[in-house]
């Protein structure tokens, strides 16, 4: 009985020691969820399974050895064995994970091929195809950009093309699939199920937002592939920075890797998409510049022309199109969206024009549209300004004075603004 009690006072001590070395985080990962025990003057540490053993003699094995050393005992980390005749899984139970969803490890069908590129994107997209060949010099990449920029296609192209193997959900999904482990006592098989990997990512980690013991979970994941090295890719409808719903912290490991922003699909991209989806050119050439949204509202475009043929057996031409798609394409021209498709053409984003930054091509692309707008259109000098990202009266007279004296000197500036012009018409 004293022995039993000396032992338990022994290994109790042990973790208290092991604690103070190691952050809370990993603690209660990995080093809790061990069978401690004394054996022989050895301090005998048992894991659920292999890769947990492999991890915490990699990871914490230097500073485990030591502490054990501090009591006198050698150090022996080995993974339990056995069948444990249970049918209720606990922490302690070897238990297999299963996703809720065929997700991760079946190579999606659309490889780098299927997204359109601008120029805009290349980077964007040069860095993709870097990770999934792999001996990136970056292991973390997080791609942002508004909805139907074609984050997720390109998130899929990388899990099919990437040599190893690949773990790949939405946030969603690990929100449910993380709740539903710790519902049924299987979150240490679902932790080696997320790091049992060469490349994980997460497509829209928005979803996790507000939800902190999934974001104290992902948190943690993202630290144990890092110091792993694994790849890790994660999406985001905005810069890391940006998002909402995180501490700064978390922004802070999402801003750690390379941040790369992707831009929505311009008039070339929609015509190609178009064309690849079976439109006819002259068609596509058309809707391309009629249809101002995302990438999603064009393959839902894509999608109606090809059911229509199907079950009307009928070609479709401009006429038709206009019939079909008239609750879709821009029929009178907006002021917004006059101001986006100028955006386009100077290859700014609205966001910029609409921001406070006196850089000299930002003031000067503002200037050349209240110009444009005052000669296409009817509208009065504060609803220039307003269009224009909430200008008052004298900014907006004061740009048209500008460039009005510098028009006759300048026969570029007078072409660019011609061209303006003509996209508000």
């Amino acid at each position: 009985m004293q022995a039993a009690t000396k032992q338990i006072i022994n290994t109790e001590s042990i973790k208290n020691a092991i604690a103070d070395k190691i952050d809370s985080a990993g603690f209660t990962s990995w080093i809790a969820p061990l069978q401690f025990g004394i054996v022989a003057g050895c301090l005998d540490l048992v894991a659920h399974n292999q890769f947990a053993a492999d991890y915490v003699k990699n990871v914490y094995g230097e500073i485990l050895s030591g502490v054990a050393s501090d009591f006198g005992l050698n150090l022996n980390i080995s993974v339990r064995s056995g069948v444990v005749a249970v049918n209720t899984a606990n922490d302690n139970v070897v238990c297999a994970f299963v996703p809720e969803q065929k997700q991760t490890n079946v190579k999606q069908q659309n490889g780098f091929d299927s997204f359109i590129c601008c120029d805009e994107n290349m980077f964007a997209v040069a860095a993709c195809k870097k990770i999934a060949l792999g001996g990136a010099s970056f292991q973390q990449l997080f791609l942002y950009g508004p909805a139907g920029c074609g984050k997720s296609l390109l998130a899929s192209a990388i899990c099919s093309e990437s040599i190893g193997h690949v773990v790949m959900m939405s946030g969603g999904q690990f929100v449910a699939d993380f709740t539903r482990s710790l519902r049924d006592k299987t979150i240490f098989s679902f932790k080696d199920f997320c790091r049992n990997c060469d490349t994980f990512i997460l497509d829209d980690v928005c979803a996790l937002a507000g939800k902190r013991a999934t974001t104290d979970e992902f948190l943690q994941l993202i630290m144990d592939l890092y110091n792993a090295g694994k790849n890790i890719v994660l999406t985001a409808n905005v810069a890391p920075n940006a998002l909402n719903g995180f501490d700064r912290r978390i922004q802070s490991l999402f801003a750690s890797g390379l941040v790369v922003d992707l831009v929505a699909p311009n008039t070339s991209v929609r015509k190609q998409m178009l064309i690849r989806g079976g439109v006819d050119a002259n068609v596509a050439d058309e809707l391309s510049k009629r249809i101002m949204g995302d990438g999603h509202l064009v393959n839902g475009v894509i999608n109606k022309i090809k059911t229509y043929t199907e079950l009307m057996g009928e070609h479709v031409d401009m006429d038709v199109a206009s019939r079909l798609l008239g609750d879709t394409l821009a029929k009178n021209k907006t002021p917004l969206s006059m101001v986006k498709a100028m955006c386009e053409k100077m290859c700014i984003s609205y966001d910029e024009i609409c921001g406070n930054s006196r850089a000299r091509r930002l003031v000067r692309a503002r200037q050349i549209m209240m110009v444009a707008l005052k000669h296409a259109t009817n509208m009065s000098l504060t609803e220039i300004g307003n269009v224009c990202g909430g200008r008052d009266h004298a900014t907006v007279v004061y740009a048209l004075n500008q460039i009005e004296s510098q028009k006759a000197s300048d026969l570029i500036l007078n072409a660019e603004i011609d061209d303006m012009i003509k996209l508000c018409k």
